[in-house]
């Protein structure tokens, strides 16, 4: 079955932003570009796969997630995550605190989250928060939540402890809420 022109030009557009995911999670600009490519070429070689039964961006993302965490998994070597430099973050976090262990500030009132959700916008404004984290921490971030990674892969994969990789889980979702409350949340309350 041919691709149609529009297609083409959809999946265009989308490039940007697919590359850019998978740069945050190959840390390889070559490597993102060719997932991308593996991806676009899949849709575009069985267009009659994609039935609409969500957006097309959902769809492309779906298969682009596959595409990297088969070359994860495909990697040979590992890398080190550098740890230089937490202290600052450590102090960060920390001043979030009280002794007692609970949170200097609650959290605002989030709405709801099913609306929230399902804006567009909220998507570009969580995906510029991912952007700001500390590289370490997106990628373990994105490989845990969004790439559905079992913990025990994300150490082999990046040889790391589990007790750092939690971690940095919790540093990334604590960032991301901060974030969030100033630049969503807090702008439309």
């Amino acid at each position: 079955m041919p691709t149609s022109p529009s297609l083409h030009s959809q999946l265009e557009a989308m490039r940007p932003q697919l590359v850019r995911f998978a740069s945050l999670q190959l840390r390889n600009d070559a490597l993102a570009q060719d997932a991308v490519q593996d991806t676009l070429i899949a849709v575009l070689e069985q267009p009659e796969r994609f039935q609409g039964q969500s957006s097309l961006r959902t769809y492309v993302t779906g298969i682009l997630k596959y595409k990297i965490i088969d070359n994860l998994r495909a990697a040979t070597r590992e890398r080190q995550i550098d740890t230089v430099g937490d202290q600052s973050e450590d102090d960060a976090i920390d001043a979030l605190f009280a002794a007692d262990g609970h949170t200097v500030d609650m959290p605002r009132q989030w709405g709801d989250p099913d609306r929230t959700l399902e804006q567009k916008d909220f998507f570009k404004v969580l995906e510029l928060c991912l952007e700001k984290l500390p590289a370490k921490n997106a990628r373990v971030f994105m490989m845990r939540e969004w790439l559905e990674l079992e913990t025990e892969e994300i150490c082999k994969e990046l040889a790391i402890t589990s007790a750092n990789a939690w971690v940095l889980l919790y540093r990334a979702r604590l960032r991301l809420r901060e974030c969030l409350d100033l630049n969503w949340f807090g702008a439309r309350g």
